[in-house]
């Protein structure tokens, strides 16, 4: 019985979180300034863990998945250094589409976070994790409204509005600073720790 009400749970979690990618698919704002496919987000809609990223890069918008290129790969090793695989956890972005200007990937503007903000949150709410890791200066700014010093506040964890959240470095800074690639891996080693217990 309990096992049904578990499996009923999550379907219903899976629709609600179905019927916002249709709602950011649809969204005429999300697209403005972007290009490819929306990004809504993929794992487990019951997950204890959230992981938020910036805006999908070419590969994702090109395929609609999140973080499945370079420093998506990247991540999924940072995951399963943590004893889980990408099937365990949720991972996001506030922006849904590929942000482009002259052909080429540009950084999400303080207005496309705000207005992405408004669908992560409705995500938040449905999938209801115990932790929240915000990877980087854009994640952490479009959850807590405010601009981050990640190199001053990585390894951290924070409560804020009811949430848990770890903040740490994006993975594509590990790969294109190595002085940042033993930061975040040691961020995980600490998170590893912080999830046992």
């Amino acid at each position: 019985m309990l096992k049904r009400v578990q499996h009923d749970k999550l379907m219903d979690e899976q629709k609600l979180l179905d019927e916002i990618a249709e709602e950011i698919e649809k969204c005429k704002t999300c697209k403005v300034g972007k290009t490819g496919k929306p990004v809504p987000g993929e794992g487990d809609p019951n997950a204890e863990i959230v992981f938020i990223g910036e805006a999908p890069g070419r590969t994702e918008g090109e395929t609609g998945r999140p973080f499945i290129g370079r420093s998506g790969q990247y991540l999924t090793k940072l995951i399963e250094s943590i004893g889980l695989n990408r099937s365990d956890v949720f991972i996001t972005s506030p922006v849904k589409y590929f942000p482009i200007k002259s052909g080429k990937g540009r950084a999400p503007t303080d207005a496309e976070i705000a207005h992405g903000r408004k669908h992560l949150l409705k995500q938040l709410v449905i999938i209801d994790p115990k932790l929240i890791i915000l990877l980087g200066k854009v994640a952490s700014k479009a959850i807590l409204k405010k601009d981050i010093l990640v190199y001053l506040d990585h390894g951290k964890l924070l409560r804020e509005n009811g949430r848990t959240y770890f903040i740490t470095y994006h993975p594509a800074a590990a790969i294109r600073f190595q002085k940042f690639k033993a930061l975040i891996e040691q961020d995980f080693k600490l998170l590893k720790r912080l999830i046992k217990k």
